[in-house]
């Protein structure tokens, strides 16, 4: 990947062409956020739950199947057939939101659930992707 610097300063002066410093740093952004290749994948975060951690609806979530899921940790699982981000509350065998619009959802024996990984990263897009679901499956 190469990288671009633009420094931007408050002066009316305006500032040098970012090509001016043009460097190749060669740093991949697969290798800044992904920590382990063969047990990660990607998804989009829908819906509005866990806005209070900072994960918004249309996010992209990097999830690491190798980590083991602690207490506390924003994990990815299947509860009951679908897909779902939540933070874990191990002890109390919950799945809570980060919003109190949404009560703790309690993981009870005849539930269907499987951990699937640990949210890593979550990234912005501040300009949404045209067909960016197409492009994840």
């Amino acid at each position: 990947m190469k990288v671009i610097p633009i420094y931007i300063e408050a002066g009316i002066s305006g500032f040098e062409s970012p090509a001016a410093e043009y460097k190749e740093l060669g740093l991949s952004l697969d290798q800044l956020i992904i920590r382990h290749p063969n047990a990660t994948f990607i998804g989009q975060a829908i819906g509005h739950s866990m806005q209070g951690i900072g994960i918004f609806d249309g996010d992209i979530l990097i999830v690491d199947r190798s980590l083991t899921a602690k207490n506390g940790d924003v994990i990815v699982a299947n509860y009951n057939g679908c897909f779902v981000c939540k933070i874990l509350d191990k002890p109390q065998a919950r799945l809570l939101s980060a919003s109190q619009q949404f009560a703790p959802v309690n993981i009870k024996p005849e539930d269907t659930f499987q951990l699937e990984g640990v949210v890593t990263q979550s990234i912005r897009l501040h300009h949404p992707v045209p067909d960016l679901l197409a492009c994840l499956h």
